[in-house]
């Protein structure tokens, strides 16, 4: 038996995944919807990480804390044994969430009005953050086919050439799980190099490659262009950490770590909370093995979703290269977005996220986590099928 096969109960926790759906959805009472929408586990960490913070919490004084050397030079190793990526203590920048890092690199390295590109379908925030911080918004949508997205060169150069400042990268894709290759990657960092564009390379979901896929570091790459890249990246996702709050950015130009430093005391931050970097300590130093156990039990869950839901009538799923987040293609169903998602909460008692919410050209899709137990997501599988299958 796998320790992921542990079902805990999280509801009535104050868990946003599974307590805050009446707001999500719109409903006056969920308690019946199986939550399987945002990006967070239903797994427990590494035991590891747990031992770390009973062990600090035992300590008993939370005063203002350092970020010790111990936890930089795990981030150093983390990125060298995971992905043969020989990074710089001195090029770290924490911060309490990559979604803060990527608003703190649009405030910190661009100004009001300015063009953020970004390439639909993607992560809600690549819209979001940047409007919310007087920034103009560009979209230059990925070509899909069969449910797998790719770029348009062409198109992609001729917006950059739109006056843009900044490119946001999700690296691997979110939600499509795809892992971009060297060459794609190459080329993103030739034309925006092209064009003087700076790079916000969101590289969260990394570590969490299915079969074998190996993760390229866009910055590993970038060879005498790495300045205009800024790397975001987190233990949270990995490990399941996303209550205790830290990421960083991988930040060589000095010049710009100095406005990123800059932005950070102007907000009052800088610091993260004392339990985070014994978190990140203890799951770069201690957790691979739980990883590994990790993504193979998500791996298992897609084949046995993808098996069951391709079973229905209209339904594709592509399994992804990387994360534990399904793409579902409905469109062959001739139902539009609302009939489904109402079908889905009022028949299946289902919370999965509609596709339009990373773009339009998110119409059609449905991205569901299965980082979960199987017995849940077996349960998840039976519901859907429920929905659709009359």
């Amino acid at each position: 038996m796998s320790i992921f096969d542990q079902t805990i109960k999280r509801r009535y926790t104050n868990s946003i995944k599974w307590d805050a759906m009446e707001k999500v959805y719109g409903l006056q009472d969920a308690s019946d919807i199986l939550p399987m929408w945002v990006a967070d586990m239903d797994f427990a960490p590494p035991a590891a990480v747990t031992k770390a913070l009973q062990q600090y919490l035992e300590h008993a004084v939370f005063g203002y804390s350092l970020i010790g050397e111990e936890a930089l030079q795990s981030i150093v190793d983390w990125q060298k044994a995971r992905h043969d990526w020989q990074i710089h203590k001195d090029s770290i920048l924490f911060c309490n969430g990559v979604v803060a890092a990527l608003a703190n690199c649009i405030v910190a390295l661009t100004e009001p009005n300015d063009k953020i590109l970004i390439s639909s379908p993607i992560y809600p925030p690549f819209f979001t953050i940047p409007k919310n911080n007087a920034r103009e918004v560009v979209s230059c949508p990925l070509v899909e086919k069969d449910g797998t997205f790719t770029y348009d060169f062409e198109a992609f150069e001729q917006a950059l050439a739109q006056n843009i400042k900044a490119y946001i990268l999700c690296n691997p894709h979110n939600p499509g799980g795809y892992v971009w290759d060297e060459a794609t990657l190459k080329e993103i960092i030739r034309l925006c190099a092209k064009y003087d564009v700076l790079i916000i390379s969101d590289e969260i979901h990394a570590d969490l490659m299915l079969n074998g896929e190996k993760h390229t570091p866009l910055a590993k790459i970038a060879g005498d262009e790495i300045d205009r890249i800024i790397t975001c990246m987190a233990p949270t996702k990995t490990f399941n950490l996303a209550g205790i709050q830290v990421a960083y950015m991988i930040v060589t130009d000095k010049k710009k770590r100095l406005q990123l430093e800059a932005v950070n005391m102007a907000s009052g931050q800088g610091l993260l909370n004392s339990f985070a970097p014994v978190a990140l300590h203890a799951a770069y130093t201690e957790g691979a093995p739980w990883l590994e156990e990790l993504l193979s039990y998500i791996s298992a869950n897609m084949d046995y979703v993808k098996a069951e839901l391709e079973k229905i009538p209209g339904i594709y799923v592509a399994k992804p290269q990387s994360t534990y987040l399904l793409w579902i293609d409905y469109r062959q169903l001739a139902l539009d977005e609302k009939n489904v998602m109402k079908r889905l909460l009022e028949i299946g008692k289902l919370g999965l996220e509609p596709g339009t919410k990373y773009g339009e050209e998110g119409r059609g899709f449905l991205r569901m986590n299965v980082a979960c137990s199987f017995e849940t997501v077996q349960d998840g599988v039976e519901r859907f099928k429920k929905a659709f299958i009359q």
